[in-house]
């Protein structure tokens, strides 16, 4: 048997030789780590989906508005100044059902069935989510959905039944009962509460996964119920006003104002007491009182007003109700924001924020939405993702609310399903511009004619970034002529029977901005007019938007066509 001796010197360097085939191990496990966190798919972006009700782009800085001076948005403001702010978004049918069907589906009106608020959608319609959770997303609608069925392809949903209210609201939420009977209420005001549910949500979240969470506030919707904290905000301060409100000009058309102005008392709901069955003042100064025993209307109106000072002071405690509704919705951005960054989720997140269509805040005497005019039908939208959209920038490409589903699931890596009829802006969002044939219009269709005693004849139209057409035919999408058709006679202050005048107006948005002269029957832009028709019939058919299934329609679109 042999005996090994093992010297000092022996066992110092077998103890080096170790240490350096150790090292070398070491040194290749980190290369194959390295390579293995190279190989990785880049983590997914989140994507939170903040849409108001109502809010118009008058009401924000970042769009120059004559209220911009006011500051009413600081908060959006920071965040469409460090992502891009469309210019030019447009909605396709300014009425929040339809609106928020398109956000959902991709399409327009008539292709996903929901043509004015009386519309739904099914759960087999629900895309936007559905294609969210094939792209491996967690996915929730929080705040107001407004679109009667339930929102089941969501993973998760707390949503107002129909318009919800502003305080201490009820909630449906999923449960053991049928839908629509499980519910939740809170206490607080909406913006509030929605913002909370949110942030909850956030935090229960399933973090193994990507989110896709659309947050939607009710305000500033009518009657503007804002928090009471928000009473003193603009008390002192004079709203500036616009001239049109006290000035038609050339604006309109027999369409809108009717022979002689004949139909000016009953057209479109006004500031002023110019229509005389819906006009801002009649319900404004009588909810007040309802919901403030304390509040003394006479101090604001009184019987001795001449009519300007009467539509002064309605717009005046109008906007700024308005307003203290909008400060309620930024300031909870604001905590939104502040959420996203302590958690450490703020770079990773795409933020979007939109309203369901624009607003007239007292534009040709007009309140509401429903018109084709510029402060109605123009959308806010902006979009923050420090990893792929250069802050500070801007565009004046034209986009419209279709276009956002397939925007939102490239921007997840998708792609864009078959049956969506919006285009993606993904290439404008990272590079700043329009890609080689790009859409340079927009189609726009009004369909409940004469409804809720806002009174908006029904339309269509194009728009591109110089110009605007429309076309008012004047009925209702059910022909209300036919004794045996059948429609909702009972929907509160509805006129579906009564036709108005057919007639189009144009408008040069290059030289008249404010659409305050029609220059239709000007044979100086004759040339432009004929592009614009044979474009919008061509629009019509590609988008499946014709009225082949309304001959009534159609016929009047024959007889006043070449008009």
């Amino acid at each position: 048997m042999k005996t090994f001796i093992i010297t000092d010197f022996q066992l110092k360097k077998r103890y080096k030789d170790f240490q350096s085939k150790k090292y070398v191990l070491i040194g290749l496990m980190s290369i194959l780590m390295f390579g293995l966190s190279c190989s990785k798919p880049q983590q997914k972006p989140n994507i939170i989906f903040i849409m108001s009700d109502d809010h118009t782009t008058q009401a924000f800085g970042i769009y120059g508005s004559r209220l911009a001076d006011l500051n009413p948005t600081p908060n959006l403001d920071k965040i469409a100044n460090e992502g891009m702010v469309f210019e030019n978004c447009f909605v396709t049918n300014s009425i929040c059902t339809p609106s928020r069907a398109s956000i959902t589906t991709g399409q327009y009106s008539q292709t996903n069935g929901v043509l004015d608020l009386d519309g739904n959608l099914p759960v087999e319609r629900q895309y936007l989510p559905q294609e969210f959770k094939k792209l491996g997303y967690q996915t929730a609608i929080i705040g107001k959905w407004h679109l009667k069925n339930e929102p089941a392809a969501f993973d998760h949903y707390t949503v107002l039944p129909g318009q919800g209210k502003y305080h201490d609201p009820t909630f449906r939420v999923r449960g053991n009962k049928p839908w629509p009977t499980n519910t939740i209420q809170k206490s607080g005001h909406s913006s509030d509460v929605i913002t909370d549910i949110s942030i909850e949500w956030l935090k229960n979240r399933n973090k193994e996964k990507p989110f896709f969470l659309m947050h939607h506030f009710k305000a500033p919707h009518d009657d503007f119920d804002y928090a009471p904290r928000y009473h003193e905000y603009l008390e002192d301060t004079f709203i500036p006003e616009p001239a049109s409100l006290y000035e038609a000009g050339n604006h309109g058309s027999v369409a809108v104002r009717g022979v002689n102005d004949s139909l000016i008392h009953v057209i479109g709901s006004s500031v002023s007491r110019r229509n005389h069955i819906r006009h801002k003042g009649q319900r404004l100064w009588d909810h007040i009182t309802k919901s403030n025993l304390d509040f003394d209307k006479t101090k604001y109106i009184n019987d001795d007003m001449t009519e300007d000072e009467y539509t002064s002071a309605t717009y005046q405690e109008y906007l700024k109700r308005y307003l203290r509704c909008v400060k309620g919705v930024d300031d909870n951005i604001k905590r939104l924001r502040d959420y996203l960054e302590e958690s450490g989720l703020l770079e990773n997140t795409i933020i979007v924020y939109t309203g369901d269509q624009g607003f007239m805040l007292g534009e040709h005497d007009y309140v509401d939405k429903r018109w084709m005019y510029e402060e109605s039908h123009r959308m806010p939208f902006f979009i923050r993702y420090p990893k792929g959209i250069k802050p500070g920038s801007r565009t004046d490409a034209i986009i419209n609310n279709v276009d956002f589903a397939p925007t939102l699931l490239a921007l997840a890596g998708g792609d864009k399903p078959e049956y969506m009829q919006g285009n993606s802006f993904e290439t404008i969002l990272k590079t700043g511009q329009e890609p080689e044939g790009w859409q340079q219009d927009t189609y726009y269709r009004y369909w409940m004619h004469m409804a809720h005693k806002h009174a908006n004849p029904a339309h269509f139209g194009i728009r591109t970034k110089k110009h605007k057409l429309i076309f008012y035919y004047g009925r209702y999408w059910v022909d209300t002529d036919d004794p045996n058709a059948q429609w909702d006679k009972d929907n509160w202050g509805n006129r579906f029977s009564f036709h108005t005048p057919p007639a189009w107006e144009f408008y040069d948005l290059t030289n008249d901005p404010e659409e305050m002269n029609n220059l239709y029957a000007d044979p100086k832009y004759s040339d432009t007019i004929k592009n614009l028709k044979d474009r919008l019939i061509a629009l019509r058919e590609e988008l499946d938007e014709t009225d082949e299934n309304y001959p009534h329609i159609q016929k009047v679109i024959d007889m006043h066509w070449d008009n």
